[in-house]
This record gives C-alpha cells, structure tokens and sequence, in this order.
C-alpha cells in the first residue's frame, strides 16, 4: 500500500506495569483485555486498529481528517468508556474475589499526524511504519506526571485551524 497522510491515536493504559505486578495473573488477564475491548468498541470516527501492545491500542486513519471536535469529542468517548467499565470491574471484582479495588489505572491518549506513513499487511494485520509512528511512540515516553492526559503533537494541530482549537478546549 501506498503512504498518505495518517491520523495515528494511541490510547495508553497507565499504571500498566505496577498494577501488572501488584496483581495476580487470573485478575489480570480479565480486568485489562476488558479496558482494551472498551477503549476499542468507544471507536466512533473509523479509527482503525494496527496493533494491541500489551497496554496500548495503536489506532489510525488514513487520508482526510475528521473534524477537530469530532477528533476530541472521540478521546472524551475514549476517557470515559474506560473509567466506566474500570469502576464496573472494581465493583465486580470486589464483591467477587473480596478485592478492595483494582489497582489505580488511568488513560494518556497520544495523537499525532504522519505525512508519510506506510501501511503492510502481515498477515491478517496492517503494521504501520514510518518516522511519524515512531514519534508517536516516543510521545508516549513523555515527563508527564498525571496518570489521565491527552497529548496533541504539533504536527496535528497544525492541520487545524486556530478557532476550532480554541472553540474545543
């Protein structure tokens, strides 16, 4: 397949790791496929999946952008599908297994525009390669210091108009 411009949005489950080894595998292995289907089934604006890596779903979309509020109004669909079905888990778990509360989790949603983002099919999948998708990797490696954030590269702001930004913050 040929490059084009790309959309890429990485939805980011926080507090992965120590919640990973502050909780058995059995609670585990049912509490975060359940976020990541969530995150996954809030997709309202044909976000496609690439990949699901551990805590992290990267989305894409090729071609035109939606519109700037439809592009927020999506990530709030994403924040609150999540913490819904986290406080449905946590009530669940804590009347079945005696378990006080799954472990904090938060969500970091990354999104970021690629001009030339090749798309392969390996399989029944699409692996996305280019320097933009490794930026958006990188954005997830940030200083941030809240567990609940969304990051909006430059790069995709830039596509926007000034007011649309303003009229959705």
């Amino acid at each position: 397949m040929a490059s084009n411009p790309t959309l890429i949005c990485i939805p980011d489950i926080s507090g992965f790791t120590r919640f990973m080894s502050d909780t058995n595998i059995e609670l585990s292995a049912k509490v975060i496929p359940a976020l990541l289907n969530e995150i996954i089934y809030a997709n309202e604006i044909g976000l496609r999946v690439s990949e699901i890596e551990g805590d992290a779903i990267l989305f894409f979309k090729k071609g035109k952008l939606p519109p700037f509020g439809d592009l927020i109004s999506q990530c709030k669909s994403f924040f609150i599908q999540f913490y819904e079905q986290l406080e449905t888990l946590s009530m669940r778990y804590n009347e079945e297994r005696g378990i006080k509360n799954v472990p904090k989790l938060g969500l970091k949603i990354i999104l970021h525009f690629g001009e030339d983002v090749e798309s392969v099919q390996i399989g029944s999948h699409i692996k996305l390669m280019g320097e933009d998708v490794i930026i958006a990797h990188r954005l997830l490696k940030n200083d941030i210091e809240e567990e609940e954030n969304l990051l909006i590269s430059e790069k995709l702001l830039n596509q926007y108009k000034k007011e649309d930004i303003k009229r959705n913050f």
